[in-house]
């Protein structure tokens, strides 16, 4: 797997995983989230923030592999 795949897959991956976490601090929304209703309730989904997290890992890990 090359260096760039490895980047993405920390980029995809860690946005997802971090969506729940980000969603907990209720950031204003960016473009590019979007919003669910599930049992009447409403959902932001920050996906431009969870992508900036995501991406601050992936330069975190791309720094301690050097």
């Amino acid at each position: 797997m090359g260096k760039l795949t490895v980047m993405l897959v920390i980029l995809v991956l860690g946005a997802v995983i971090l969506s729940p976490l980000v969603m907990a601090f209720e950031p204003e929304p960016l473009p590019g989230d979007f919003s669910f209703a599930w049992n009447n309730r409403n959902y932001a989904v920050p996906v431009a923030w969870s992508l900036c997290a995501s991406g601050a890992l992936a330069l975190f890990y791309s720094i301690m592999k050097r």
